[in-house]
């Protein structure tokens, strides 16, 4: 797949952010992910990227028995490479999301992390919705049989003075995330993904779309392709979508990127012609009691 650009040509300007949306098929060789995600930064800080977006858990994608082995620290190995292609490059890096543990934490997290310029690691998120779900006759996922869910969302942080939003994957289905995130500031959010087919043809590029309507603000969504140990497949088509919904640039099947132009006027034009989050009754909303005993509910696996 080779690289395509549907916003403004060129890099970081006053008025916009040009970002690259990474397309990976990651596998269960570690050694060859990072390689392959190093060359592809490297490809997209050449045509200009002030922005590349990794897609979720790119260091590794195989059976989930054997995830925790390839989990690193962050700061860590990874992170150190991902800080030294920003400083190579004088670029922001999002590094999708990796596998992590915490000394003195039993846990194994799914975090993401956007690096500054100077190698700082300035954001980091970890993903607190646990991908787990039964398709009916076609599949089963329990995230949560190795990953421990996130605590908080994370603070909005900001790229060359635009504010953004950290999310990862499955978190997508939950819009209350999406709008705390504006809420907050947000005008864009990233989601690193590895949306499987079976659900992505239907429901990705209509959920993101819909994520971005509803708060006015850019979707960058960087995600996997492909088949990958044990058999399963994801979805691909990263993209990037603008506060209006329109999808401003997409991948095609394939390993490579897309790049677009983030513009905070864009946002706010949006924003000022059609008003819905000044135009908000928050006194008006509670949560019914039944929320919580929705919540507290697991499907049995």
């Amino acid at each position: 797949m080779t690289a395509h650009n549907n916003g403004r040509p060129g890099g970081g300007s006053a008025t916009g952010l040009n970002v690259a949306v990474v397309q990976m098929n990651s596998q269960d060789d570690k050694r060859a992910n990072i390689a392959a995600a190093l060359n592809l930064i490297d490809r997209a800080a050449a045509t200009g990227a002030r922005l590349v977006a990794l897609p979720e858990v790119w260091p590794y994608l195989g059976p989930d028995d054997m995830s925790r082995d390839q989990a690193e620290t962050i700061p860590g190995p990874i992170t150190e490479l991902l800080a030294q292609r920003a400083r190579q490059h004088g670029i922001y890096v999002h590094g999708g999301s990796i596998y992590e543990m915490r000394p003195g934490d039993p846990g194994m997290y799914n975090t993401a992390v956007v690096i500054d310029p100077t190698g700082d690691i300035i954001a980091r998120y970890s993903k607190i919705h646990m991908y787990d779900v039964v398709l009916d006759g076609v599949a089963k996922f329990q995230e949560s049989a190795t990953v421990t869910p996130g605590a908080e969302i994370a603070a909005v942080t900001e790229i060359d003075g635009i504010p953004v939003g950290l999310t990862i994957c499955y978190d997508l289905r939950f819009p209350e995330l999406f709008r705390i995130l504006a809420l907050k500031g947000a005008q864009a959010i990233l989601l690193p993904a590895a949306f499987t087919l079976m659900t992505g043809k239907d429901h990705w590029e209509t959920l993101i779309r819909a994520r971005a309507i509803e708060n006015q603000l850019y979707m960058i969504a960087p995600a996997q392709w492909g088949t990958h140990p044990p058999g399963n497949w994801c979805y691909g088509r990263s993209m990037i979508v603008d506060p209006w919904g329109t999808v401003v640039t997409t991948a095609t099947d394939g390993v490579g990127f897309a790049q677009a132009t983030v513009d905070p006027s864009r946002v706010a034009a949006v924003r000022r012609q059609i008003p819905s989050l000044t135009n908000r009754r928050p006194e008006a909303y509670a949560w019914p009691e039944e929320s919580r005993s929705l919540a507290t509910g697991r499907i049995a696996l």
